[in-house]
């Protein structure tokens, strides 16, 4: 990743059929756009490759929680279950709506941990929100079997990790709903973008009319439209969308190339003693984006994190100290720092984070390092770089503590 590394004339080709209509806009203007929906064909494309019956393309992976989670009717004082680790965006989405996020610690898969989320269950609790961060995924069946006892909705955060999959089933397919982002820096990309997709008809008719302002769809004449119910608007433009039409027919070529690198960095490292690699759940296949790794204790992840810097291996995170990516750093959630009033569910009843015990987060995200995986690398770059990782790695370890 990221698929922008890879960027060219097919990308261009389905861009420049939209510039050819003059129609940027996804819906309307029938006559001028001569047959050009390049949103609808991103959505048919990501339907079939996900196997499931719809997609919804919207502005952003943000924007795709947002509504995914409207869709299936989650609103204000209703709680969702998420990760201590992961972006921003998954609390923010929730907030959005005036739901309370609910933060669960992570075990060794990275993502959320089973028998934490059970504990943190109530009876506002309405989602589960899985987060496969870094290309790899939760215990889905483990989750799945929890929102079956309670009555929840599995809703999975896949915007790190598209083309991995669990169980044979391609990752965001496996829960009531899953969310991709299509943004400038992930696997495949619209420069800004995401989707969300669902085997379940109502919420795909929800999800179509709340990211357009509620407008129902019906007919050709877009003024005539009715709005059954309130919403806002997250359309994706023509143009995004024609960058994803290439994208996402290369999204297999990414994955192979991501696997390729991964395998010889992995193969690198894997024998030095103190390295442990991440969990991947029985029956998952990552989508390689990330090489995620354990060193022994949390100061030796530091030390190591700043020696492959030093020795110019970018794009090694050490996550327990990163501002968008580890609940350590975010006050703003804490505080509940706004511009404006929130909803008063959100105030009464978000948990006092700062009070709240993460240590078994801390324990697993305090000792990872997580290396990208770029898809732009010869293989002799990926070699040398593999060789230079091993040998950063045998030094830090090897010093006396």
């Amino acid at each position: 990743m990221p698929g922008f590394e890879l960027f060219g004339e097919r990308e261009r080709e389905q861009v420049n059929e939209v510039l050819q209509t003059g129609v940027l806009m996804r819906y309307g203007f029938d006559g001028m756009r001569n047959n050009v929906w390049k949103a609808r064909e991103l959505e048919e494309a990501v339907a079939k490759r996900m196997q499931t019956r719809y997609a919804q393309a919207v502005s952003s992976g943000t924007a795709a929680l947002t509504v995914a989670l409207q869709s299936a009717g989650v609103g204000a004082g209703d709680e969702v279950i998420m990760p201590t680790f992961t972006f921003v965006a998954s609390f923010e989405s929730i907030l959005a709506i005036g739901a309370v996020p609910i933060l669960v610690d992570v075990d060794d898969t990275l993502t959320l941990d089973p028998k934490c989320v059970a504990r943190a269950i109530t009876p506002r609790t309405k989602v589960v929100m899985p987060v496969h961060m870094c290309g790899s995924m939760a215990d889905l069946d483990a989750l799945k079997e929890i929102c079956d006892t309670h009555g929840l909705l599995l809703l999975e955060d896949a915007c790190q990790a598209i083309g991995g999959s669990y169980g044979g089933k391609p990752l965001g397919s496996y829960g009531d709903l899953g969310c991709f982002s299509f943004d400038y820096v992930k696997t495949i990309t619209c420069g800004e973008g995401g989707a969300l997709i669902t085997d379940n008809e109502r919420f795909h008719k929800n999800a179509d009319h709340y990211s357009d302002h509620g407008h129902d769809h019906l007919g050709s004449d877009r003024g005539a439209d009715a709005h059954p119910f309130l919403g806002y608007n997250f359309r994706i433009s023509e143009l995004n969308a024609a960058v994803g039409c290439a994208q996402i027919k290369r999204l297999d070529e990414f994955l192979a190339l991501q696997k390729r690198h991964y395998d010889i960095m992995r193969k690198a490292i894997g024998p030095i003693e103190g390295i442990a690699f991440r969990r991947v759940p029985a029956g998952g296949v990552e989508n390689y984006s990330f090489l995620n790794f354990f060193l022994p204790s949390r100061p030796l992840a530091q030390k190591a994190q700043q020696a492959l810097t030093e020795a110019g291996v970018d794009a090694c995170f050490y996550w327990y100290d990163n501002n968008w990516h580890y609940y350590r750093k975010w006050a703003h959630l804490t505080h509940l720092t706004s511009l404006g009033k929130l909803p008063q569910e959100i105030v009464q009843q978000l948990p006092d984070y700062e009070k709240s015990n993460f240590s078994q987060s801390d324990h697993w995200v305090g000792r990872t390092l997580s290396c990208l995986v770029k898809i732009g690398w010869t293989r002799a770059e990926v070699e040398e770089r593999a060789q230079k990782m091993a040998q950063v790695l045998k030094r830090v370890l090897a010093a006396p503590q």
